[in-house]
């Protein structure tokens, strides 16, 4: 697997890349989520770009950046493992030269289920992924359902501002007893682990998004949204102290 901290290097060095690429984009801290893209990327691409990147702009609050898991060594022996050709591990002064003075943001859907708890949090996401997606130029680009309003809006940029490459949704990834896998779920203390699964257990079975609200809220839960909408039912709900975790979900319903 061949390494590049800087961006300039990679970019010299992509003309002998072999092609198709496929780029799995992520803020490391990998899980088998993670793994689930790059072996699909793996499957139908000659080569997979991997890039590690833990993006400041798109965090609304301190304190969850501050906590996110750093687990860069032990990232790097599973993508190897995996059989990723290319890792990408840009600095913030490569990424944002500019000082985030341009910046890509969207004006209605954005504003939206985490949008609206989340102040400029997608703002961040699309300006970075339309960099590392200009700097990496692959094919095909991975992304998680269980981000599935960031997997929406990344797809609308892409269509928006003709960018040649096809916006790839996978399936979400869970634990045995429901939990959507993150990165964050690292964070969880035993007690939120323990609570945690409600979230996938009552957005499946209960009908009422009300119902689901205050089910969530009687088990210690903070809840930002639950919210059905685009086929889809949308969660996301704190819980855990020390750090307090947010969590986000989405299943697929009947309308």
């Amino acid at each position: 697997m061949k390494v590049f901290d800087s961006v300039s290097d990679y970019a010299n060095s992509r003309s002998g890349i072999e092609g198709p690429i496929g780029f799995v984009p992520t803020m490391g801290a990998l899980h088998s989520g993670h793994e689930s893209l790059i072996v699909r990327s793996i499957e139908e691409n000659q080569t997979t770009v991997v890039s590690i990147y833990v993006n400041p702009t798109q965090f609304d609050n301190e304190n969850d950046l501050a906590v996110y898991p750093e687990t860069l060594a032990q990232d790097q022996k599973t993508l190897e493992t995996l059989g990723v050709d290319v890792l990408v591990r840009p600095t913030y002064d490569q990424i944002y030269g500019d000082g985030f003075r341009y910046q890509v943001s969207e004006n209605l859907f954005s504003q939206e289920l985490c949008g609206a708890h989340r102040d400029g949090h997608f703002t961040g996401v699309l300006t970075v992924v339309m960099k590392l997606l200009n700097i990496v130029r692959p094919q095909k680009a991975y992304f998680g359902e269980k981000d599935y309003q960031q997997y929406q809006l990344i797809s609308d940029m892409a269509g928006a501002f003709f960018l040649d490459v096809e916006i790839v949704p996978c399936p979400i990834v869970r634990e045995s007893d429901g939990l959507a896998l993150s990165s964050r779920n690292l964070n969880l203390d035993r007690c939120a682990r323990a609570k945690a699964p409600l979230i996938h257990k009552l957005i499946t079975n209960t009908p009422s998004d009300l119902k689901v609200s205050e089910a969530l809220s009687k088990a210690g839960f903070d809840v930002d949204y639950v919210e059905t909408r685009h086929g889809r039912r949308f969660v996301a709900a704190k819980i855990g102290e020390n750090p307090v975790v947010r969590l986000i979900d989405n299943v697929p319903v009947a309308m």
